[in-house]
């Protein structure tokens, strides 16, 4: 207790001493005293005036607001924070955290997790999403109660959409005897998780530090569970300021996490048959690898049955990476990795009046899935797409099963198997060099043309990062970008939604900073205005990444389903730009940049000023700063 009376007095202390010193002056009158004191001082220095020795020595009221607390709950739970290893929590502050607020920065010394100061709670959400899609581990998120909640729910939806690990610990305030008159009513709700648990893995509402402590670490444990997906764990204002009376009763719980799924071992053994036995199997990538071994099996597999692998984590100049129109319609094995949406992969649909949809596969083509979906999905929202008819579906996690997967093929090859498995890699080696080949052709057109073409952007940023440790964390990744490693794509998957592309490239360079990883990003125009504030977060933390303006001044893809819609209405398309387009005035994104402190240049129309642009705000980047370059486009 030493180090509670040098901090600070509790309760009962205060209280006593108060007691016993207005006892003790009770029977002193101002005057009385006042005439003490002349006595002990002489008559040369003035006396007190009556009301400040009344403000000194009148009793004290024992009517008296405690205004200092030792070890308050909020203190334990930084404590659970870091046994779980979590390195930052993204947060826009809010009141119904106070407390949790104060004991990261100051009893938890800002460092492990450390505070992120963000702009709006959809930006905390994106940030946390974009680290945990290349740490493979979760950071956490402080939101305001209701308000913050509403506000961080779209980020939330795409994490779960995306099957992305977030831990979220929402401010609230349950007790309505602790709330404060006005404003803290609208902020506090009965059950204030419900507002979003259509789209998280799990919440809980503990309502002691023990059930704080065991919920957090349960919930770590669900979020990185396959699928994974954010969790929201509330805080309670009360629980979080309310002093401990005995630490001793209070304890840290061990964090293990389940071991992923694996498939099956007779589904898998079926499955490598019929990979062996097929003669044009074909890959679905998916978002199925998530670290660097995930990605050597993938090849692995590919390579010891020369399959070709359309999408998904794998190096994009290796020979079986391949496009997937023609593969698909001539396969006659189609093996789907952790693909959110099979059904639209192996099927046509038409976007018109009435809507149709045939197979572009062979009828007898067999379908095969390993997917965690199985594992775990919900009702209302519709994240789990069309039903597809399977011949196998392996309810698993892919990194987990691949290692059987692959051992079960090598077991089954024949010498013959091999040598049709290497007249199909020459083949495919072909293909995937004509393919590139076409596409440089592709690029060449409208090479000098202003609006600056895509292509021309893509291989003008190229230019500036192939040479070094690069990563690219929103955008993806150009079509002539020599991608070896599993870092230097996010991975893939979410709800499309609008605004997730800058606050997500933040936090995924936020997640590469410590690798020393020269991060860029292709940021689209009308995603930037929904959340520019996380340039701001950027500055303030000195996150190094490099964000290239996919400026076409408009909402593009609407653009094109009003031109749809007049179409079929036989209106023309004339006013497709009408509440589409970002015109009128031009929004001046380099401007927008510095006023938020970083480097920016823009905006550019020529070609021939772009690379010297990106070289120079390369260098900024190299220095440890985020910097901004506004290329204005072509619409796609």
């Amino acid at each position: 207790m030493k180090e509670s009376k040098r901090r600070g007095i509790n309760r009962r202390g205060f209280l006593k001493g108060a007691a016993v010193g207005a006892a003790g002056l009770v029977a002193k009158t101002p005057e009385v005293k006042a005439q003490q004191i002349q006595a002990a001082r002489g008559t040369a220095a003035p006396l007190p005036s009556a009301r400040t020795l009344a403000a000194e020595t009148e009793p004290v009221s024992t009517d008296v607001d405690v205004l200092t607390a030792d070890h308050p709950g909020s203190d334990f739970m930084v404590d659970i924070i870091k046994a779980l290893g979590i390195e930052y929590i993204a947060a826009n502050p809010g009141s119904s955290f106070r407390a949790l607020h104060e004991s990261i920065v100051n009893y938890g010394g800002n460092k492990n997790p450390e505070l992120l100061t963000c702009c709006h709670e959809e930006s905390s959400v994106f940030i946390a999403d974009g680290y945990a899609r290349v740490e493979n581990k979760p950071m956490g998120v402080m939101a305001h109660s209701t308000v913050g909640l509403q506000h961080a729910s779209m980020g939330i939806y795409n994490s779960f959409a995306g099957r992305v690990p977030v831990f979220i610990m929402l401010g609230n305030t349950i007790d309505v005897a602790e709330r404060r008159p006005g404003v803290e009513w609208y902020h506090s709700a009965q059950d204030a998780a419900a507002m979003v648990r259509d789209y998280t893995k799990w919440d809980d509402l503990p309502i002691s530090l023990t059930h704080f402590a065991e919920s957090a670490v349960r919930g770590y444990k669900i979020a990185m569970t396959p699928p994974r997906g954010p969790v929201v764990l509330v805080a309670d204002s009360d629980l979080q300021e309310r002093p401990v009376e005995d630490l001793s009763r209070l304890h840290v719980p061990r964090l293990t996490l389940a071991s992923p799924p694996a498939g099956d071992p007779v589904a898998v053994t079926e499955l490598a048959k019929l990979l062996v036995a097929a003669e044009n199997p074909v890959i679905l990538g998916g978002a199925a690898i998530r670290t660097t071994e995930g990605m050597r099996l993938l090849v692995e597999l590919a390579e010891t049955l020369e399959v070709p692998v359309v999408g998904g984590k794998f190096p994009s100049r290796h020979p079986l990476n391949q496009q997937g129109g023609g593969l698909l319609r001539n396969a006659d094995l189609i093996v789907g990795l952790q693909v959110a949406d099979f059904w639209g992969t192996v099927n046509n649909v038409r976007d018109q009046l009435v809507r149709s949809s045939r197979l572009i596969t062979k009828k007898e083509a067999k379908l095969v899935s390993i997917s965690a979906t199985d594992l775990y999905m919900k009702s209302n929202y519709q994240d789990f797409q069309r039903y597809t008819e399977l011949d196998l579906a392996i309810a698993a996690d892919v990194e987990t099963t691949l290692p059987s997967l692959i051992e079960s093929c090598k077991r089954l090859i024949t010498a013959d198997r091999k040598r049709v498995f290497e007249e199909r890699g020459k083949k495919l080696a072909a293909a995937h060099a004509q393919a590139l080949e076409q596409a440089r052709t592709a690029a060449a057109y409208g090479w000098d043309a202003s609006p600056i073409s895509t292509a021309r952007l893509s291989a003008e940023i190229w230019a500036v990062i192939k040479d070094k440790d690069w990563a690219s964390v929103g955008g993806g990744a150009g079509r002539f970008w020599n991608v070896e490693k599993q870092y230097q794509t996010l991975l893939a998957g979410g709800a499309a939604g609008v605004g997730s592309n800058l606050p997500t490239s933040v936090g995924a360079a936020l997640a590469h900073r410590k690798y020393g990883r020269f991060c860029v990003s292709i940021q689209n125009d009308g995603d930037f205005m929904y959340a520019p504030g996380a340039i701001w977060t950027a500055a303030h933390h000195r996150i190094p990444l490099l964000s290239v303006m996919h400026n076409n001044r408009a909402y593009h893809q609407e653009v094109m389903h009003l031109q749809r819609m007049a179409n079929r209405h036989q209106r023309g398309i004339t006013n497709a730009g009408i509440g589409t387009t970002i015109e009128d005035p031009n929004i001046n994104y380099a401007m927008i940049a510095r006023g938020m402190g970083i480097y920016a240049e823009g905006p550019i129309t020529e070609p021939k000023d772009l690379g010297p642009a990106l070289r120079r705000a390369a260098e900024a980047v190299t220095r440890g700063e985020m910097a901004l370059v506004d290329v204005v486009t072509q619409p796609r």
